[in-house]
């Protein structure tokens, strides 16, 4: 809740799903990706659970869609929640759908999810419930459904988070989510208000602030290129013609576990961080980066007792009437 924004792809933060509108990734860039995505559900596990109880639906939705669902956090958790329920889960990324395969199939879930291959940006799919009995990672359908068409097995849900400030046009996305839903079907949009912190607003004791301007040079990077992040997606939800019913903001604030999660995942996503900022940090603050990612010295991030992940989220529910 992912997934926001993310250090992960661009310099974003989130439960960030893998980007649905960027080129095809390497082999090791997917992979990497797709371990801090598996580190921010271990981590936030708890707080995407309270987002999907929340959800303001009316009856158990049968059929599900995670629009951007990466390795798999929000599939999990609402198929958790709907143990009725089917999803489809759409991420541009292969390696990203074979690691949510895995884990449903490890939980016993495999047979209530179906995956697709699509870049949402370029051909959207057909978005009405598959036969689940063999699923398997598929490509897109080019047809579009019918709004004005009854269809039983169009989804009841569809479910973003992290997704839609990726999108080159997310206002054509909207709309093509309001003519795919079921009418009176929902739409839950999840974003996040900005990176999250890990380390003491005073830390480390040789550069305090740090963290804020590491972030504060990735945004300027990829600000032009990420132009929706943060936005406010209420507006744009009602000028797509959905009725947003509730909104929420949700403070998250988890401390460092015996597990040391949050300790690989502050890691994880410094190191993403640490690519994006290379030419636009002082040399004294680079030293000061590569000290805390350094696992091995003293210094290290992961031998920190006063990590914790800070951030906050934003949940939007907006009904198709």
């Amino acid at each position: 809740m992912t997934h926001p924004s993310h250090p992960h792809d661009h310099g974003d933060h989130g439960a960030t799903p893998a980007p649905t509108s960027t080129p095809t990734p390497t082999h090791d860039h997917d992979h990497d990706h797709a371990e801090i995505l598996d580190l921010d559900a271990d981590v936030l596990a708890e707080h995407l659970a309270s987002v999907t109880a929340w959800l303001p639906v009316t009856a158990a939705p049968r059929h599900i869609v995670d629009l951007g669902c990466g390795t798999g956090a929000g599939t999990l958790a609402l198929l958790t929640r709907f143990p009725e329920a089917q999803v489809t889960a759409v991420v541009s990324s292969a390696t990203h759908l074979r690691r949510l395969r895995e884990k449903a199939d490890a939980g016993g879930v495999g047979g209530r999810v179906h995956t697709v291959l699509a870049d949402l940006d370029t051909q959207w799919p057909d978005l009405s419930a598959p036969d689940l009995s063999a699923p398997d990672v598929s490509g897109p359908d080019p047809s579009h459904p019918d709004p004005n068409r009854p269809h039983p097995n169009r989804p009841d849900l569809v479910w973003a988070s992290a997704s839609l400030h990726h999108m080159v046009d997310p206002r054509r996305t909207l709309r093509q989510v309001h003519d795919s839903l079921a009418p009176g079907g929902l739409f839950a949009v999840v974003e996040l208000a900005g990176f999250p912190r890990f380390l003491p607003a005073d830390a480390p004791e040789d550069r305090p602030g740090l963290e804020d301007r590491c972030h504060l040079a990735s945004e300027r990077r990829h600000d032009s290129r990420l132009p929706h992040r943060g936005a406010d997606w209420g507006p744009m939800l009602t000028a797509a013609g959905f009725e947003v019913e509730a909104e929420r903001t949700i403070a998250v604030d988890i401390e460092a576990s015996p597990s040391n999660a949050v300790g690989r995942y502050a890691l994880s996503s410094l190191r993403r961080v640490r690519a994006a900022v290379d030419d636009h940090l002082s040399p004294e603050d680079l030293a000061a980066l590569d000290r805390l990612l350094d696992t091995d010295g003293p210094h290290g991030i992961l031998h920190r007792p006063d990590l914790a992940v800070r951030t906050r989220r934003t949940v939007w529910a907006a009904r198709r009437t």
